[in-house]
């Protein structure tokens, strides 16, 4: 994608300012109002091959304001690509140093779902067991995005993959070439 590209989305979602260039994590102490809070949109992606197998993690982080983007990206040896969905939206939130309005786009029902569907809910009540008794995956992850999303206000937003959507293709196209990099440096 071309940095005019990357100019017309952020000045398609131009309100408020936040920094996005801290890796700090700023816990408020008291509940903020949500005028007081910046604003980020989040595109966030995984990818994984073999599946499971090397997986590879990719965002970007918009200000609402247009004057900050940032895109972080990341990779592990023995993953699989549910993880690195989870481990994309756990970064994107750390990366923020303060409390803000966030809205996560993701390709990902399995991460949106678990916000908006109630299953985060559904699991702790059962000891982190699913419907089916079975323990639930991941848990150490989403024990992390839990405590990532606290201090923000955070909005679930699904997108079909590889659909066009100019955040979701860039995470994506971050999330590939972080898993092709340490493939090639493992050999």
């Amino acid at each position: 994608m071309g940095d005019n590209d990357w100019g017309a989305a952020r000045r398609q979602h131009a309100t408020k300012d936040v920094d996005v260039d801290s890796k700090e994590s700023m816990i408020a102490e008291e509940p903020v109002a949500a005028e007081a809070l910046d604003e980020v949109l989040v595109f966030c992606d995984g990818a994984c091959s073999p599946n499971p197998g090397i997986g590879g993690w990719g965002v970007v982080l918009i200000s609402t304001r247009g004057k900050a983007m940032r895109e972080l990206s990341g990779a592990e040896l023995k993953s699989t690509n549910n993880r690195m969905e989870l481990r994309a939206a756990i970064e994107a939130l750390r990366a923020l140093n303060r409390p803000c309005i966030v809205h996560i786009t993701t390709d990902s029902e399995y991460l949106k779902n678990a916000f908006t569907a109630g299953w985060l809910e559904k699991w702790q009540r059962n000891n982190w067991r699913t419907a089916a008794r079975q323990p639930v995956l991941n848990q150490d992850l989403w024990l992390e995005l839990l405590a990532a999303v606290k201090p923000h206000q955070v909005h679930w937003h699904w997108v079909r993959g590889h659909a066009a959507n100019p955040g979701n293709t860039r995470a994506d196209q971050l999330a590939v070439e972080a898993r092709r990099r340490l493939a090639r440096n493992k050999k």
